[in-house]
């Protein structure tokens, strides 16, 4: 057990845990070689990013990285680039790598033998990083309320969650990064920017949907209330959701069997409780790959 010694008082620190989502289905199919090889290229992006944004990675875990920031927008930012750097990593043979990521800021005690910090604050952040699907940012609304204004608009309240190992229940927040990288990067701006106006075309069937300012999100599925009905019985009743993030449109599943996502000149991606950016143009199959039955599907056209 290490030893903590007085001299090492608690400093507040913003603790953040990112790592591969899905790892093991990576190993299955790609063998162990080529896994490892991907596993370790994506591990050297994250700890490129934090040495960029003068973090320190405190250790590696397998295929999850520990690191620490100064404080609370830091680690958005980082946190922000890491998922948009691992996004726009190529397919290795049409797996698209994805990782999680939680954080939480307060004091922590830090071994100044080996660099190691301990603390309330390391295990919340683990919790959040455990709560975190692939593709995800989650914190604390303690982390949030020390960002500053205009990054605290990216985050989105998910619910008050009971966290092991606390008295009380915890609020937590998605980073919405799409958005998130923009806020930051505007932060440091002092004259407003014009409004954009972007808009993204559906067709399903004979209908025809815009989605806007006006109407920001559409909700898919078999239910008889959802905006786009889809017949098909490998759909789920509330299957998935787009909606407008800024000049963005994402794609939200919610199904059981997912959906399948063609952007145009790709590769077929699939989703399972992720989000997707979409892109250009393509179409959307519902339960199933559009290859085995391409009789209903949902095309996207991104500013028509």
């Amino acid at each position: 057990m290490t030893e903590i010694t007085p001299t090492n008082a608690a400093q507040d620190r913003a603790v953040l845990f990112a790592d591969i989502s899905g790892s093991t289905r990576l190993y299955e199919i790609l063998g162990d070689a080529r896994a490892l090889a991907t596993i370790n290229g994506c591990l050297d992006i994250l700890q490129s990013l934090t040495q960029e944004h003068h973090g320190r990675v405190v250790k590696t875990i397998g295929d999850e990285i520990m690191a620490i920031f100064p404080d609370a927008d830091t680690a958005v930012q980082t946190a922000c680039e890491m998922q948009l750097a691992v996004t726009n990593m190529p397919p290795v043979d049409k797996i698209h790598v994805a990782i999680r990521i939680g954080f939480h800021c307060g004091p922590v005690i830090e071994n100044k033998e080996d660099g190691d910090v301990f603390g309330d604050t390391v295990n919340t952040a683990a919790r959040m990083a455990n709560i975190a699907k692939g593709g995800q940012i989650i914190t604390s609304a303690m982390s949030v309320n020390r960002l500053p204004r205009v990054m605290r608009a990216s985050a989105r309240s998910l619910d008050a969650l009971t966290v092991k190992g606390k008295a009380e229940d915890i609020e937590v927040f998605e980073i919405i990064w799409q958005e998130s990288s923009e806020m930051t990067m505007m932060s440091g701006r002092t004259q407003s920017l014009p409004a954009v106006h972007a808009a993204l075309r559906l067709v399903h069937g004979a209908d025809e949907f815009i989605l806007d300012a006006e109407r920001p999100f559409v909700m898919i599925g078999r239910d008889a209330q959802a905006d786009i009905v889809i017949q098909d019985r490998m759909a789920s009743r509330a299957h998935a959701k787009i909606e407008r993030r800024r000049d963005k449109f994402v794609f939200i599943d919610q199904s059981t069997n997912g959906s399948y996502i063609t952007i145009n000149g790709e590769n077929e991606i699939q989703l399972r409780r992720e989000e997707l950016l979409l892109r250009g143009s393509g179409r959307v199959s519902f339960g199933h790959s559009y290859s085995k039955d391409p009789s209903e599907i949902l095309e996207f056209y991104c500013g028509y």
